[in-house]
Order: C-alpha cells, then sequence, then structure tokens
C-alpha cells in the first residue's frame, strides 16, 4: 500500500499538529473459532474510537489502519465514506476541530505472520490461541491508531472472546456480559499494547515491595501458555527470577512499578525472543523447554526475562521519540539484562556469555556494509524494522558496560534515576540522556557521545612489547586501528592484563593495569618493569567494545597452552578474539579448528563450549578451502565423538557434544550411530535420547538420504505437536532431492499458505552445506524473484526469505557478481531490501577471503 511505510518526515509534521487524549479499543475475536467465511482472510471485528486535539484547527492527517474492509468512519459526528478516505493503509481526516472525536468501524484480518493479531491452532489438541505483536508497527493491524512513539495515550481495551476463554491485556481484566474490559492504562505508545486470548494455562503469584519511606507496593504477577506445554512450564523458576529482577530495579532506579499487574505469556508460533507490553510481557514459546537443555539456554531466558522487564522503564515508561533513538531502549535493556543477570540472580558468570556470545553478535553486525552508528538514521518503519539488529542491541550495550567503567557506576545509575523521574510518560532524544549523565559524572558527554554513539565501525586493540636486556617490560604500549571506512578512533577503558605460565603449567595473570587508551598508541608506563608476559590480553574483563588482537609471543602462546588459561573470562575473550580473526582471513580456518579439537573439550563454561561447536561449524561451512572441508569435517565429526564418549555421563557437555556431532555426522559409520541411538541398538552411558534430541538426530539421517518421509512421519506421530510440526517440516525440505528443494522453494517463495514459523523451518532445511550442487539452480531463481517477494508478502516473511534463501553456500565469484549485478540493477528498489542483499553479499565476500587464507596455509 502506498502509505504504509510511515515515513521520519510525516511523524514528526503528524506530531506537531497533534495530541492524543486516549483510545478506546473493541475487539469481537468470535470469529477466532469455527470455518472462516468467505474466500478472504479470517477478520474480527475492529471498532476503535480516538480522543485528540489539533493544534491547527482546519488542518488534515492521517490515522493508520491496515485492514481488508473498513464499514464506517465517523469524525466529530461527520460520516466519511471509507471509499473516499481509505487506501488500505491509512484514513485521511480533513477539516480537523480543536478537538475531534474519531470512530472507525473496520474488518482487521487476523495474522499467520506474528505480525498484528496472530491466530494458532495447537495440532495437539486443536485449541485456538491468540496474540499479539506490534513493534515496530502492527498495532495498526488491529485498531486505527496514530502509529509512533511520540504520540502516546492511556487506552481502554475491551474483548469479546468465544465462551470459556481468558483474555489478558495490558490492564487488569474483568469478565461481565461476555465482555473483558480492561483497565485504563497510563499513557503508552501504540506499539505496545496487546492482547493475549484463549484457553491458555495461567499460574499466578505475587510481589511485595516495601519502601524506605514507608510506603508498600504489591504486584499481581501472571504466567501463561498453551495447554499442551503446562507440563514443561516451570513457573517456579519464572517467578524466581521475575522477583530478583523487580527487587534489583526497585533498587537501582528508585521509581516503583508503574504499570500495576505483570503478566508474563509464552506464546506460539512467535518471531522475537520477547515483547515489553507493558502489563503483559510476550515471549517465544521456545523458552520452555520439552528436553533437556544445558544452564545456557536457562541463563539466556532469564538475561531475556530481566531484558524485557528493563524495557518497563527504558522504553514503556520512558520512550523514544522516533525510531533514531531505537537504542534509548534496546541498548539499555539488553546491558540491564545482563547487570542484573550477574548481580541478582544464580547466573553470577553471566558477564562470559555477553563476551562471547552477544557482542560476537555486534562485532559481526559492525563489519558489514549496513554498519551505522547505536544512533542510527531511521528514514522510515522499513529501516526501523531492520534496526532491530546486533548494533542496536550488543553495541549498545557493550557501549553502556564501557560508559559505566568511564563514568563510575554510580553516577551512571544516579544519571538513570533523574532521566526517569524528568521524563516519566513522556518521550526523549538522545541529548536528554547525555544531559543527567553529565550532571551526575560532571564528564563531558558531548565528546564521549560523538565517539562512540554518533560513528560506526570497530576498532582493533593489539600490544606492543618491548623487553629490556634483564627479559622485563621496557614499554608496553596499545595499538589501536580502525577500518578505512570507518576511521575513527575512540576513548578506551580498559584493563591489561599480563599472563604467564605457573610451574604447575597453568596460564595465569599475575600483573593488570586500568588504563586510558586514546588514539593510535598509548603507553602503559604503570606495567615497565613488570616480568615478560606469554599472554597479553589488552581488554581483560571486557570493559571495552573493541576487537582483540595478539601480539606474535601471546598468539603463539594461545596455539600452545589456551586450554590452560584458569580465567574463564579470559579464556572466552581469546576463544571470541580467535574467531574474529578467522572471520577477519588472519587466522586460517583449519587452524580455528585445530585449536577446537585440542582445547574445547577442557572448556568449563558450557555456554563457551556450545559458541565454540556454532563457530566451528560456521568455519567449516563458509571459511575452510572447499578441497579441505571433508577433511576437516571428518577431523571434527571423530574429534566431537571421542568428546562425546568422555563427556560425564548425564552432564551438560554430553549434551553439547551429542548435538555437535549429530550437526557433522555424514560418513555412513555416523550415521549408523545416529539410526542405533535413535532405534536404541547403540547406547551412550548416561545419553538421554528425548524427543528434541531425536529431532536433532533425524536431520541430518533426513539431509543424507537416511531418513526418509515415511520415516519423519513415523517420528510425527510420536510427537504431533507444534514443535514435531517445525522439526517434521525442517527435516522434510532437508532430505537430498531435486524434487523436495523444488517443493520447499515453491512453498516459501511462490506461496504464502504457510505460517510465520513453518516459513522459518522450511528454510532452515532447504539449505543444507552437504547439498550445494542440488541447490546450485537456485542462485539464478533467487534474484530474480526478491524484489517481488518484498513487494508482495509482509516485511517479517519478506526478511525470511531474502535472508535466508540467499545463495550464499555457492560460495564463488560468480556468486558476487549476481549480487552486485542485481544492486546495480536495482539502486532504485527498497532501500531495506537492498540493505539484505548487500549484507548477504558481504557475508559471501568475506567467506571467500577465508577460504583463500585457508588454502594459502596448505601452501
Amino acid at each position: 500500500m502506498p502509505g504504509e511505510n510511515l515515513t521520519r518526515d510525516e511523524a514528526r509534521e503528524r506530531a506537531a499538529l497533534l495530541s492524543v487524549d486516549g483510545y478506546d479499543v473493541s475487539l469481537d475475536v468470535r470469529s477466532a473459532l469455527g470455518e472462516a467465511s468467505g474466500e478472504g482472510p479470517r477478520t474480527f471485528r475492529s471498532v476503535t474510537t480516538i480522543r485528540f486535539r489539533c493544534a491547527e484547527p482546519g488542518a488534515a492527517s492521517f490515522v493508520d489502519l491496515i485492514a481488508p474492509h473498513v464499514t464506517a468512519v465517523s469524525l466529530n459526528g461527520r460520516d466519511l465514506d471509507p471509499s473516499e478516505v481509505f487506501d488500505g493503509s491509512r484514513i485521511l481526516l480533513e477539516d480537523l476541530a480543536a478537538d475531534n472525536e474519531l470512530i472507525v468501524d473496520a474488518l482487521c484480518a487476523y495474522s499467520r505472520t506474528g505480525e498484528g493479531l496472530h491466530r494458532f491452532v495447537d495440532p495437539e489438541d486443536g485449541e485456538v490461541y491468540l496474540y499479539t505483536q506490534y513493534e515496530p508497527a502492527d498495532a495498526r493491524r488491529v485498531f486505527a491508531g496514530f502509529e509512533q512513539p511520540d504520540l502516546k495515550a492511556p487506552f481502554r481495551f475491551e474483548v469479546r472472546a468465544p465462551e470459556g476463554w481468558t483474555v489478558w491485556s495490558n490492564g487488569a481484566g474483568q469478565l461481565a456480559d461476555g465482555t473483558w474490559r480492561f483497565a485504563e492504562t497510563k499513557p503508552i505508545a501504540t506499539y505496545i499494547t496487546c492482547i493475549a486470548a484463549g484457553p491458555y494455562h495461567y499460574v499466578t503469584d505475587s510481589y511485595t515491595r516495601e519502601f524506605d519511606d514507608g510506603t508498600a507496593l504489591e504486584i499481581p504477577l501472571g504466567a501463561l501458555c498453551r495447554k499442551g506445554l503446562a507440563p514443561y512450564f516451570d513457573t517456579d523458576e519464572i517467578f524466581r527470577l521475575t522477583k530478583q529482577g523487580l527487587d534489583f530495579f526497585h533498587d537501582h532506579f528508585d521509581y516503583p512499578y508503574p504499570f500495576g499487574k505483570y503478566d508474563q505469556a509464552f506464546v506460539p508460533e512467535y518471531n522475537l525472543g520477547g515483547m515489553e507490553n507493558p502489563g503483559l510481557v510476550t515471549f517465544q514459546e521456545e523458552y520452555l523447554f520439552r528436553g533437556k537443555v544445558t544452564q545456557t539456554s536457562y541463563e539466556h531466558r532469564a538475561t531475556v526475562i530481566l531484558h524485557e522487564m528493563a524495557h518497563m522503564w527504558f522504553g514503556d515508561l520512558v520512550t523514544m521519540e522516533w525510531w533514531d533513538d531505537l537504542w534509548l531502549k534496546e541498548s539499555f535493556a539488553d546491558f540491564m539484562g545482563s547487570f542484573s543477570l550477574v548481580r541478582a540472580t544464580r547466573f553470577t558468570d553471566g558477564w562470559i556469555a555477553f563476551a562471547n556470545r552477544r557482542k560476537s553478535w555486534a562485532y559481526r553486525a559492525d563489519q558489514l556494509p549496513s554498519t551505522h552508528p547505536v544512533t542510527a538514521d531511521i528514514r522510515d518503519l522499513q529501516d526501523a524494522k531492520l534496526n532491530f539488529d546486533g548494533i542496536t542491541y550488543a553495541k549498545g550495550a557493550s557501549v553502556l558496560k564501557q560508559l559505566m567503567a568511564y563514568v563510575g557506576e554510580e553516577a551512571f545509575l544516579e544519571g538513570v534515576r533523574r532521566y526517569f523521574k524528568r521524563h516519566a510518560y513522556g518521550n526523549t532524544r538522545l541529548g536528554d540522556l547525555l544531559s543527567v549523565l553529565e550532571e551526575t559524572s560532571g564528564r563531558d558527554m558531548g565528546a564521549w557521545s560523538r565517539a562512540w554513539l554518533q560513528t560506526a565501525g570497530v576498532n582493533s586493540l593489539t600490544p606492543q612489547v618491548l623487553l629490556d636486556a634483564r627479559g622485563r617490560v621496557e614499554e608496553l604500549a596499545v595499538l589501536q586501528e580502525a577500518p578505512e571506512s570507518h576511521p575513527e578512533l575512540r576513548p578506551h577503558r580498559v584493563r591489561i592484563g599480563l599472563y604467564r605460565r605457573t610451574a604447575g603449567g597453568a596460564l595465569e595473570r599475575y600483573a593488570t593495569q586500568e588504563t586510558d587508551v586514546d588514539g593510535p598508541r598509548t603507553v602503559v608506563t604503570e606495567l615497565a618493569g613488570a616480568e615478560a608476559p606469554e599472554l597479553v590480553l589488552v581488554n581483560d574483563d571486557d570493559l571495552t567494545y573493541c576487537k582483540i588482537r595478539f601480539d606474535e609471543t601471546s598468539l603463539a602462546t594461545l596455539k600452545e597452552a589456551l586450554g590452560e588459561l584458569t580465567d574463564p573470562l579470559a579464556r572466552a575473550l581469546c576463544w571470541s578474539a580467535l574467531w574474529n580473526m578467522t572471520r577477519d582471513a588472519l587466522l586460517p580456518a583449519r587452524d580455528f579448528t585445530d585449536l577446537v579439537l585440542r582445547f574445547a573439550g577442557r572448556e568449563s563454561d558450557i555456554g563457551v563450549l556450545q559458541m565454540l561447536h556454532s563457530w566451528t561449524e560456521s568455519a567449516l561451512i563458509h571459511y575452510a578451502a572447499p578441497k579441505w572441508r571433508s577433511t576437516g569435517e571428518e577431523l571434527l565429526a571423530e574429534g566431537a565423538l571421542r568428546e562425546l564418549r568422555a563427556a560425564g555421563p548425564g552432564s551438560e557437555q554430553q549434551l553439547a557434544w551429542a548435538r555437535f556431532f549429530a550437526s557433522l555426522a555424514s560418513g555412513a559409520e555416523h550415521l549408523r550411530l545416529l539410526q542405533g541411538l535413535l532405534d536404541g541398538t547403540e547406547r551412550i552411558d548416561g545419553l538421554a535420547v528425548d524427543q528434541e534430541l531425536r529431532w536433532a538426530f533425524l536431520e541430518p539421517l533426513a539431509a543424507h538420504g537416511a531418513a526418509d518421509e515415511q520415516a519423519l512421519a513415523a517420528e510425527l506421530a510420536r510427537d504431533d505437536t507444534a514443535s514435531g510440526r517445525r522439526r517434521q517440516v525442517r527435516c522434510l525440505a532437508a532430505r537430498p532431492s531435486a524434487a523436495v528443494k523444488a517443493q520447499a522453494w515453491a512453498q516459501v517463495v511462490e506461496s504464502d499458505a504457510l505460517s510465520n514459523a513453518l516459513v522459518e523451518a522450511t528454510i532452515a532445511g532447504f539449505g543444507q552445506p552437504s547439498q550445494r550442487e542440488l541447490l546450485e539452480p537456485y542462485a539464478e531463481k533467487y534474484f530474480a524473484v526478491i524484489e517481488r517477494v518484498w513487494q508482495e508478502r509482509s516485511i517479517q516473511i519478506a526478511m525470511h526469505v531474502v535472508r535466508g534463501m540467499f545463495p550464499g553456500l555457492r560460495a564463488s565469484e560468480e556468486t558476487l557478481t549476481a549480487a552486485d549485478a542485481w544492486l546495480a540493477a536495482h539502486e532504485d528498489a527498497a532501500p531495506a531490501l537492498r540493505r539484505l542483499v548487500l549484507e548477504a553479499r558481504d557475508d559471501l565476500a568475506r567467506g571467500l577471503r577465508g577460504q583463500a587464507c585457508d588454502a594459502a596455509a596448505n601452501g
């Protein structure tokens, strides 16, 4: 639709003109049950009443609505002809009064893409479940509204639902006369309003907090999921984390939770990890674990729960004015998620996962041609959708961690407290935050912001060590470099760690110095005279955001003794640095693989181990020389099997190595072992092959032709659930057949019959690294269809297709040339689409450089 992609300029013009006093939204979702009527989409009735003011009476504006049909529009008692004022995404409002009342009666469509009001039918019992997801601008698929974050207003919702259902929204609800009515909200943005409806399983608890001034706060807590997942719903742990988080944020923010109740819904086919709707936070139901998982999964879920809770203040109470300052909520929530995790929960080593996993996402995003400053230039809603990325989240969080080290923890938190009190229920820009931090720290935030928030790219820090005649440090300097494309050198607060091997062989830190690094070369005078180090770690304790590099001595030490490094965070940082070197074609993929084979089995942190497995698989697929690939696959599979058999029975390491082995299995012997573990003829002591592990073993069997459609149907009969359906679809698409690939392509690209979850599953199964020849024909087809896909499909599905079907496994100059030709011929294509293709093209070029580096290592 021509007006669907709202621009920043349009939003600013509308915000200058209008002020919103309140919404009444009435939804009738009884049509969610039974057969759909007619040939069009299944619809529900939506009636919206908006009270708003206009600064220039007589002016014109518009309200947002994406709906198949508008029945009636009334503006200040005057009926408007929907055929004249509604264009499919906007309703034109002319001759506005100073005070206005707009009533819009529409038929809106249920979603199967996770955007708007998503309808899900549980294959296990036929029950129907609804929930909403709006960020950044999909509330307009459910009710008429001014869809931009700076036109906040109170909302009152009422919902008519099928008998026997429960309905939840932001406020507390009551059922009377067949209608659920909800308490009016505080002023909030449209994108964080929500409802969930259906026969959800619901558990309650409560949180009480007494404050120093004698007042008390009681927050009703609730948690809901589909009935089929109730046996796996560990609400005791979820409520424990919720209470720990509320305590932490009350202690540090000095602003009571402002939104009444606190429900948390775990919902099916969710496009995000979680969403911060005040009073009703939504999460992907994959956080309810049907089988055995490692502590990494529990830690990650805890971080997401705390991330969304931090949004109650950063984003919900105080909201960015426009999506340029998306970081004002996402970077803070990402940082606060880890900060509170470490300080308030049992996951006290949470900074290791942050350094190893979260920042890896940021480093990748910050080296793409589409990199952008943390405060981005967001021209429109399509830009906004793509900027929920590793820079806005993980780089921003890393920068905030650096900022806390730079200004001091108390000054940082006091600035946050003033920020909430000063801007509660309002909207802010970058300057609003910087001003309070300048007040509390006395530092010049302008210079810091220009360096860290308003420029793109990642710096590299390399140690330079000069020894004197006695073998002691004469001078230790830190060299800072930046890429030509983003030459900014930044101020870094770092801790330099010096490490040597002890008599027992352990690699331990014996000297450390915290210092400021600025400019191309910084001498750390305090470390002069120290014993000669075998390893220098320039970002020890992970205070700053940078790529760590090593001098020759340090790199040689790691190649010999990485497994002897006793500090788990230091070890994680070294692994991350070595992976960045592999991606930058400075370390051959086979050398990284060798390090993993020699040292990963000694890794004590399960999250680091699982990250190593992921990186190593990526190294093999994308960065290893093609001629060495099969050798590397065999070495890794054999190594994984050795570690699997050596791991403690029933341990997390055993489970992690089992999954890694399955992802690598390709030879007949290894495939027979997987089949034997499935049918019970093979056994590894302590390894419980539960349903989730069965599917993990079945995918490689399917991909290598050892499990056919009949075998996958039999497995689905064992697990005919929503999760089982997704896993079966993925396995079906993984089979090594030209007909299978053609069918998968047609289902994803040529049809919109599949839901978002099944589109993702099909794409994941389609792109098997072992089937590069089968995928060859789809490179040309990809470039021929992506513009049409972008125009015809919802942005969420289009993003899945454009990213997931890019012919990256056809790693050749021909594919690069095809991508460049498409970009050159489509300069007028949607900028967001061009960005996705440009990013995929860059990943491919990086992979080819890595392959050349790896091939050169073989002489």
